[in-house]
């Protein structure tokens, strides 16, 4: 199952404090024998007061950090070198991005791995073959998704000669869903419904913002339109207006989902592949908008629906008014939604007042 870049870094700064953790709990421990340096003056550089009545052993990667630079003379330039401190300081930077939910591309998801890797090497830290073997897989995907790009450029298939003997069939290959697999499968469950998320119902796969982009892919196309879709909420460019042309189950309800759930407020260190939308798009944190959802096949004009806080609604504009603002905008289109009339620019004062709103139309013609 794919992971975000900010979930891989932040699994190898937990590899990073087991490894480098007690290495710095037995240089202190040296030190103080030394008496080169004094047991209050380790406390101090703890952020958290709480670390400070911990073993260093138990300490988090901030304070471990944050420890063998405030010491480095003291204790720990021994042993080490300039390199290795240049190292200390910029994960210091690293763990302080990685906390902050800033998104890492594949490029800074990289460089923080491979110098993990190099300062637990440095401590003869164990953890250190594991974060080389996750620094890797990194650079695998990174390489597949080069070539892929480079196969499409030149709009033929590359696979190398030297492969096409070796290749396996797809069947060995990939492991069907369990339910699948199970024989328990239900197409209806697995059949995208914008409707049915709107409503918060449906299954994981497409209700819950981070599973849905974990089983996505980000192709070309649905990347293209979601980093259009940020620039246009963030105010940066994009288009207002996007008609999506497929044929039939070629993934308009799917991409739209996608748009759905990237403005969900979640952020986007869970969302897989979600770093480099933003990175493309030029912006660093998701924009907020209000999500209106319309789906034709869901909203009849000869029966009204009655919310959840006792108003009316009978029209596609009034539907759009309510989900915008609830019953006080709806009040600026009644008149018109109960006689079906054209509520004229009052939309358009909705959509300026509830800004910026991502409005989201399905089976229009149904």
């Amino acid at each position: 199952m794919a992971i975000t870049n900010q979930e891989r870094v932040g699994k190898a700064m937990e590899l990073l404090r087991a490894g480098l953790a007690p290495f710095v709990e037995r240089e202190v421990q040296a030190a103080l024998k030394a008496d080169s340096v004094r047991m209050d003056a380790i406390r101090r550089f703890a952020d958290d007061p709480l670390l400070g009545q911990k073993p260093i052993a138990q300490w988090d990667a901030a304070g471990v950090l944050k420890l063998m630079w405030e010491t480095w003379n003291e204790v720990f330039g021994k042993m080490l070198g300039r390199a290795e401190r240049s190292l200390v300081q910029e994960l210091r930077d690293c763990r302080n991005k990685w906390a902050h939910q800033e998104p890492f591309s594949s490029d800074d998801a990289d460089r923080a791995l491979d110098s993990m890797a190099r300062l637990l090497t440095a401590v003869s830290a164990a953890q250190a073959d594991e974060v080389g073997k996750m620094k890797q897989e990194l650079r695998r995907e990174i390489y597949d998704q080069q070539l892929r790009n480079e196969k499409k450029r030149v709009g033929g298939s590359l696979i190398e000669a030297a492969a096409t003997g070796t290749l396996k069939p797809w069947r060995e290959i990939v492991t069907p869903h369990a339910d699948v697999a199970s024989g328990r499968y239900q197409q209806a469950e697995f059949a995208a419904d914008l409707w049915q998320v709107h409503l918060g119902e449906g299954s994981d796969e497409y209700r819950q913002p981070q599973e849905f982009f974990r089983r996505t892919y980000l192709t070309e196309s649905l990347k293209r339109l979601l980093v259009g879709g940020v620039q246009r909420l963030a105010g940066t460019g994009g288009d207002p207006v996007i008609q999506l042309q497929t044929n039939f189950g070629g993934g308009k309800t799917h991409s739209m989902l996608a748009l759905y759930h990237l403005c969900s407020g979640a952020k986007p260190g869970e969302l897989a592949g979600v770093d480099a939308v933003l990175a493309e798009a030029g912006v660093k944190t998701l924009p907020k908008a209000k999500r209106v959802v319309l789906v034709g096949n869901k909203i009849s004009p000869g029966n009204p629906v009655t919310k959840v806080d006792g108003t009316v609604v009978r029209t596609l504009w009034g539907e759009l008014a309510w989900q915008l603002g609830g019953k006080q905008a709806f009040a600026r289109v009644r008149a018109d939604d109960e006689k079906s009339t054209n509520p004229g620019d009052v939309l358009r004062e909705l959509f300026k007042e509830h800004g910026p709103c991502l409005v989201l139309i399905d089976e229009w013609v149904a």
